[in-house]
């Protein structure tokens, strides 16, 4: 557990923060250099939380470039060794981190930003400061209103997706563009990922392709797409539904939009999730959290991701309701939206169980309310997630995995966790970027694998059924079980299904629905 110190001036003026480094918290740097930004923030100060997932670093060659992990920048760039030269350079070339500021300024005392913003009142990195500030700690510094200046954009919007225009400070003169409000507000940075898949317009393409299919090839497909996305939830939380089941969660993904988030629509959605709640305690917890295993002799628990804790649901759960009402009324980007909600959803964990195929319920829900997927389908996200299982995975440990280091906590007596520390604000305040683009890549391959494949497949299946029922005018039922056996074998009947289901069919007819099923589907 890294804890920090409480910083008087005398402490801030006597703390040096650049240093050189070749390999940094096990992270190998692309050369050495000097480390500066957020990343030598946070090390000088101690702050408890994780370092950002890109790094800022001063060249020794003189060279300007990205890699993975990494910004590098030139000596030009190195900032004076000061507290402020250091808060500039962040803001000017990271964008704004609201964790940092929130433990920051829980660990220096109100006359060091006082006079930060003192000593230049009208400078926009000064006013940002003192902005945010006041916004995340409720508290008034002592310095007059601005009476001049422009209104300036909290955050750059070359830097990080905002609001759009935001509300006005006038004390500030900030415009407060954040996507968010103060009890949750995670912010995404620009990528080449991003910006390429928001110029493409995913949501154009997927309107094109419905388009050119038949009413009743979209009807069936999207029913089998609900059905499959329903079981590939279930799936991915290690369970295999009943048909019955499954069909039912999926009659509700297909409502998706319908009602308006709230904390009573996620207890209501909980309870159609839970089927069976003889062992479970439903509703939002009144206990810690964690995802993990027992240790297999003590049961003593063994987290790999800790959930909020339960004291703090009702107000992160207000947030996170209050910034989907916000977003979903304002420009920003639909799939930005689902994932900084979804994923939040799933790190606050505020239920015993069901969180996870309520996380992408979120996802078929802003997708729909925000209009990014047609009417006539359902997006099978779930499906999508299930293909890309382990990069599912990867992103939902990149985050938990760094709090645990931050998250003091202890044994109960009925193997649970109790968390010890004030840890609301690492749910409230992280970095969506790697969620969204990977939300994004599994919306891409929906549009172009998914959805397409199974148009393809119910195009081609109606092409054997009719060839089937001019040649031998088989029953519905019946060719509904020949293409299925012929799907599962590769285009040939197996020997068993030629001598039980199919015996009326002699060897030369068999061949022919052979040959014709290989010519349609394979």
């Amino acid at each position: 557990m890294s804890l920090n110190k409480h910083f008087s001036r005398e402490l801030i003026e006597k703390t040096n923060f650049l240093q050189e480094i070749s390999i940094f918290h096990g992270r190998q740097a692309p050369e050495k250099g000097t480390l500066v930004g957020y990343g030598a923030l946070i090390e000088a100060l101690g702050l408890p939380m994780p370092f950002p997932n890109t790094l800022a670093l001063i060249s020794e060659k003189r060279r300007q470039y990205r890699v993975p992990g990494w910004i590098i920048f030139t000596p030009r760039h190195k900032p004076q060794d000061f507290l402020y030269n250091h808060l500039v350079f962040s803001i000017k070339y990271e964008g704004i981190n609201l964790l940092f500021f929130k433990k920051l300024f829980e660990s220096v005392d109100e006359i060091v930003i006082e006079e930060l913003v003192r000593n230049e009142p009208l400078s926009q990195f000064s006013r940002r400061i003192w902005f945010l500030y006041e916004w995340l700690t409720q508290n008034t510094l002592n310095i007059p209103d601005l009476k001049e200046g422009n209104y300036i954009s909290l955050l750059d919007e070359n830097l990080q997706y905002t609001i759009g225009k935001g509300d006005n400070s006038p004390r500030h003169r900030v415009r407060n563009n954040l996507p968010g409000t103060i009890n949750f507000c995670p912010l995404v940075n620009r990528s080449e990922k991003l910006e390429k898949y928001i110029k493409e317009d995913l949501s154009g393409k997927t309107t094109s392709l419905v388009r050119n299919v038949h009413n009743d090839i979209l009807l069936r497909t999207s029913a089998f797409l609900l059905l499959k996305d329903s079981k590939a939830s279930f799936t991915i939380e290690g369970e295999t539904p009943s048909n019955s089941r499954a069909t039912r969660w999926g009659k509700v993904i297909g409502q998706a939009g319908n009602h308006p988030l709230s904390k009573e629509e996620l207890l209501r959605l909980q309870q159609i999730v839970i089927e069976n709640d003889r062992f479970i305690n439903m509703g939002f917890r009144k206990e810690g959290g964690f995802v993990g295993e027992h240790e297999r002799t003590t049961g003593e628990p063994m987290p790999e991701h800790l959930s909020a804790r339960w004291q703090d649901l009702d107000e992160l759960l207000d947030g996170l309701v209050k910034t989907d009402s916000k977003l979903e009324k304002s420009e920003f980007h639909s799939v930005l939206t689902a994932a900084i909600i979804a994923f939040g959803f799933v790190f606050i964990h505020p239920f015993v169980d069901g969180n996870g195929r309520i996380h992408r319920y979120l996802i078929h829900h802003i997708l729909a309310k925000m209009k990014f997927t047609p009417q006539e389908i359902i997006f099978p996200v779930s499906a999508a997630i299930l293909e890309h299982i382990d990069d599912y995975r990867k992103v939902l440990e990149n985050y938990s995995n760094q709090l645990l280091d931050f998250i003091e906590w202890e044994t109960t007596q009925d193997h649970n966790v109790e968390v010890l520390n004030d840890t609301a604000d690492y749910y409230k305040y992280f970095d969506a970027t790697i969620m969204s683009e990977f939300l994004f890549d599994c919306i891409n391959y929906t549009i172009k694998e998914i959805i397409p494949e199974e148009v393809s497949y119910l195009k081609n299946f109606d092409q054997m059924k009719a060839w089937l029922d001019d040649n031998f005018e088989m029953p519905d039922k019946m060719v509904a079980l020949l293409i299925r056996f012929l799907d599962q074998n590769n285009g040939t009947l197996s020997n068993r299904a030629r001598s039980k289901e199919f015996s009326v069919l002699n060897n030369d007819e068999i061949e022919s629905i052979e040959n014709q099923y290989q010519s349609i589907f394979l």
